[in-house]
């Protein structure tokens, strides 16, 4: 019933967005055949190019005002980044107050990716805080002397928290990840790991997750600090998953997707759906939250693993092609195997050979791996703008731009190149 009520509500909006240009029969048959697919099993992708186009095209709603009284529908283009570009600035100051250790090195080391100009795209704390102002809406509850409560003076500061928490455990993991991977770059400038050794770097992570907690109980919200201890558990476990899968396992996709939960789309959901508690809203509305950041992580992360392949090192800021080098198997890659399964004895060998490498890629280019993994990101695109078009109706006009914006996000995610 949540399920169908998302897409029913999802679908009548973005076909009324899309009719504006549709202009011929065939082209209403592939829009109607794409919305088919869409409301299929979870696990299914989609199989044919033009189904690609037209899940874009419910996408572009983020670009559109929508008025739910039918009134007018007036195009505005949206920056998300610039909504909240004050509060991020202010977020940022504080995030390299709240990093400050009082041994030199480790205040060097923890500090190291909060420094002016290395802060990195400040994605998650944007997604937050336009996710406090999309729920920003006075929930009515009875006080004892009868006078009508609305939310709390001190709200939004508790909101700022949560995005502050989910960068410095976001900074964290990147720490931890890069000892793991022996990476060498991070934003385009050289890991810590490399800058000052593994085991400073591994400290520094360390002590931002301290950090963040310390924040947490401040919050004082025992269902709020178990969400986030709950994201700590999932990094940790998502990272296991993937240095000890079994043969059958590293050929999952199921498995594949569950781990990319773990490792990326945890942090993200459940810090939204701490934004929803924290304004009171119902268990439905926090779960919407949730489904929101779950799919757009999702969708973040086989983009990521896309670009891997199709980006460069300056782009990405870090090295193209770490995943299938360190023998990580992700999305392009278990679709191309399905096209040609001789693919998999290659990736079995390790990728100790240049050669083996080499052959991937060509098995890869000739396969339609990396444009089935750009169509299951833009289904999960699809979801979590669904999710956000179900939260309760509003007329007020910040809460309207920031669901848009956070629409946009998920268009811009899909449409990324580093």
């Amino acid at each position: 019933m949540f399920a169908s009520r998302l897409f029913s509500r999802f679908s009548r909006n973005s076909l009324t967005l899309c009719r504006s240009v549709v202009n011929s029969p065939q082209e209403i048959l592939v829009l109607s055949t794409y919305f088919h697919s869409f409301c299929g099993s979870t696990t299914k992708v989609f199989g044919y190019r033009e189904h690609y186009s037209w899940g874009l095209c419910a996408l572009h709603g983020a670009r559109y005002q929508i008025h739910h009284d039918s009134r007018s529908m007036v195009e505005e283009q949206l920056d998300p980044f610039s909504l909240v570009a004050d509060e991020l600035s202010i977020l940022a100051n504080r995030l390299r107050t709240m990093v400050v250790a009082e041994v030199p090195k480790l205040a060097s080391a923890a500090e190291y990716f909060f420094k002016m100009g290395v802060e990195g795209k400040r994605f998650r704390p944007t997604v937050l805080l336009l996710m406090a102002s999309a729920l920003n809406m006075p929930m009515p509850k009875p006080a004892p002397d009868g006078v009508i409560d609305t939310l709390p003076e001190n709200l939004r500061a508790k909101q700022q928290c949560i995005a502050e928490i989910t960068e410095m455990i976001h900074v964290a993991s990147l720490l931890h990840d890069d000892v793991l991977d022996d990476a060498e770059t991070r934003r385009g400038i050289t890991s810590l790991n490399f800058a000052m050794g593994n085991k400073l770097a591994v400290l520094a992570g360390d002590f931002l997750l301290s950090r963040a907690c310390v924040a947490l109980a401040s919050l004082k919200n025992t269902e709020v600090v178990s969400l986030l201890a709950k994201v700590v558990e999932h990094l940790v476990t998502g990272e296991t998953m993937q240095m000890t899968t079994t043969s059958k396992e590293r050929y999952s996709m199921e498995y594949y997707l569950q781990k990319t939960y773990y490792k990326t789309a945890s942090l993200i959901s459940n810090s939204c759906k701490a934004i929803a508690l924290l304004a009171g809203q119902t268990t439905e509305v926090s779960m919407l939250a949730y489904e929101y950041g779950r799919n757009l992580g999702l969708a973040f992360q086989l983009i990521d693993d896309v670009l891997d392949f199709t980006g460069t090192s300056a782009s990405l800021g870090k090295g193209s092609l770490s995943d299938i080098r360190h023998g990580i198997v992700t999305a392009p890659i278990l679709f191309a195997i399905e096209e040609f399964p001789q693919l998999r004895e290659v990736v079995d060998r390790g990728f100790d050979k240049p050669s083996d490498v080499d052959l991937a890629l060509d098995y890869l280019g000739r396969s339609r791996g990396i444009q089935r993994a750009r169509e299951l990101a833009a289904k999960h695109a699809n979801l979590a703008a669904a999710a956000v078009d179900s939260f309760p109706d509003s007329d007020d006009e910040d809460v309207l731009r920031s669901r848009r914006a956070l629409v946009d996000l998920t268009h811009r995610v899909i449409t990324r190149t580093k």
